[in-house]
């Protein structure tokens, strides 16, 4: 039995319920009964504490500068990395499929968890709690931000140049979905009207390729989108 002790002083959380932590850390790949429902509301609360948090350190940024900074605190790498540094990977239950292919340390699985486990602190508690918790897990990268430190990404470095320029814009298509469920690869084409330029990008899921694509795009335009 996994010492889930140990894991509730990492967190700095006990549950009153416990039940909730081990159903937070158990994949879908384990069966039915599984974590993608806390992960649901997790990664809904989540949002909103983030927001909020920036909301009220930037009163002076503006929503473009304050969706970038969200973006780059909850998106599956950073979520990652809280996880890792949570050590929440030693206490996943995985399939046996999943467990085989080293899924205690991919990112999405890793990722997954942690708003899994944020939202069974949401759940066996209330807003307080879980913000108080999300806020110390996020603080060094929190104290990190400022308005101008979270570059635009590609896709929206894209879209600004071409309305500058009053030129439609760009169209994403899915190309090419290869690979096992767990570690699949995705080919993207990025296709603009004007000028007539098609160019193709690929990663580890749909999001990922579209913004390799935009890249390859900003550099056929020879634009940085600034």
């Amino acid at each position: 039995m996994p010492d889930f002790s140990r894991l509730q002083r990492g967190l700095g959380y006990v549950f009153d319920d416990p039940q909730l932590l081990p159903l937070a850390l158990t994949h879908r790949s384990a069966g039915s009964r599984n974590n993608e429902r806390l992960e649901f509301l997790g990664d809904s609360i989540l949002n909103h504490i983030i927001a909020e948090t920036l909301f009220q350190r930037f009163p002076a940024a503006r929503e473009g500068e304050l969706s970038r900074m969200r973006a780059s605190l909850v998106r599956g790498d950073t979520l990652a990395q809280v996880a890792q540094e949570l050590e929440l990977g030693e206490f996943l239950v995985l399939g046996i499929g999943e467990r085989k292919g080293g899924g205690h340390r991919r990112a999405s699985i890793l990722a997954d968890a942690l708003e899994a486990v944020i939202g069974a602190i949401l759940v066996d508690s209330d807003v307080p709690h879980c913000r108080e918790r999300v806020l110390a897990w996020f603080a060094s990268r929190l104290a990190e931000l400022d308005e101008g430190s979270v570059d635009k990404d590609a896709k929206t470095r894209l879209q600004e140049y071409l309305q500058g320029k009053g030129r439609p814009l760009p169209q994403y298509d899915l190309l090419e979905v290869q690979g096992e469920a767990h570690a699949q690869q995705f080919r993207v084409a990025c296709r603009l009207q004007k000028p007539a330029l098609q160019v193709e990008g690929s990663g580890s899921s749909r999001r990922k390729a579209e913004q390799v694509a935009a890249r390859m795009a900003l550099e056929g335009l020879n634009a940085d989108g600034n």
